[in-house]
């Protein structure tokens, strides 16, 4: 059964995928060699020997807190080391982008490719490259979890409530550098395949542009300044007076610079035989 669509290339697709399932979609050589040359170029990105290191604003970090870019302007190798899974896992983003526009294609959807753009914000060019134009707007492809597809990327308003990682300032800094309306989100689930469209219906450019200009300004005059203060921990509806990490800091590969304090510890107040892992910033009694 074919779910609520929000888009309407999402038809194109689902159909495309219906006749794949039962024999009938055929894939043209032009497109396997599309998607296997944008996996080849993938690859050669993760693997490639000349890796500019130099921090710069990108539109794939202008959109995150500015202690975290603070960090890593400043201090990079205090970043907690990355797992070996981590090139695994960005490739794995990279080939589902590809393959996905290799799906859009044959699925008869016309769209404009990727293309590099810049916006000049006090005298700094923040520089990305946007990953697709559907219909004068510009769309994201997104990897994800799937905890993730089912509740982060449930709707554009949870995805304001939980953006860690600054994906709706991106969307609007290539809104606003190519000209473009904002689309949205065309979300895959790394764990089934299944896909999604979340519209950007509820941006507000101006309001998005704003905060682009006060990253900019705050990471060029070198400010340092928590953007998040740690929460109380809640334990059947009492706090119980300890501090946990604020879930906007969950993912920062700084969180331990910037919390010197921090223990990852099993639930404190908790009696199952295998608590939740909590991120302590500070335990009641402590000084």
């Amino acid at each position: 059964m074919t779910p609520n669509l929000s888009h309407a290339v999402e038809l194109l697709l689902h159909k495309y995928l219906d006749d794949a399932s039962n024999g009938k979609s055929t894939i043209s050589d032009e497109t396997i060699d599309q998607v296997c040359g944008d996996i080849k170029d993938a690859m050669q990105k993760q693997f490639g020997k000349k890796r500019d290191k130099k921090f710069r604003l990108r539109m794939s970090n202008i959109g995150r807190p500015t202690c975290q870019l603070w960090f890593e302007k400043n201090h990079p190798e205090k970043a907690l080391p990355r797992g070996n899974n981590f090139v695994m896992n960005m490739l794995l983003g990279d080939i589902v982008e590809a393959i996905f526009k290799g799906l859009l294609k044959e699925a008869g959807a016309k769209y404009e490719n990727s293309a590099n753009v810049g916006l000049n914000v006090s005298d700094t060019v923040v520089t990305g490259t946007y990953d697709i134009v559907i219909n004068d707007s510009v769309d994201d492809i997104k990897s994800a979890s799937d905890w993730s597809y089912k509740y982060k990327f449930e709707s554009f308003d949870s995805l304001k409530n939980g953006d860690s990682f600054g994906y709706i300032g991106q969307l609007a800094g290539y809104a606003k550098a190519s000209g473009k309306k904002a689309g949205g989100w065309w979300v895959v689930n790394k764990a089934n395949g299944k896909f999604k469209y979340v519209s950007a219906d509820g941006i507000d450019i101006s309001e998005e542009l704003t905060k682009i200009k006060n990253t900019v300004d705050t990471v060029n005059n070198n400010v340092f300044k928590r953007c998040f203060e740690p929460e109380p921990e809640v334990f059947r509806g009492k706090e119980t007076g300890n501090l946990v990490l604020n879930k906007n800091c969950t993912f920062c590969s700084f969180r331990q610079s910037c919390w010197e304090s921090l223990q990852e510890l099993p639930a404190q107040m908790s009696q199952a035989k295998e608590p939740k892992m909590v991120q302590y910033v500070k335990l009641k009694g402590a000084k």
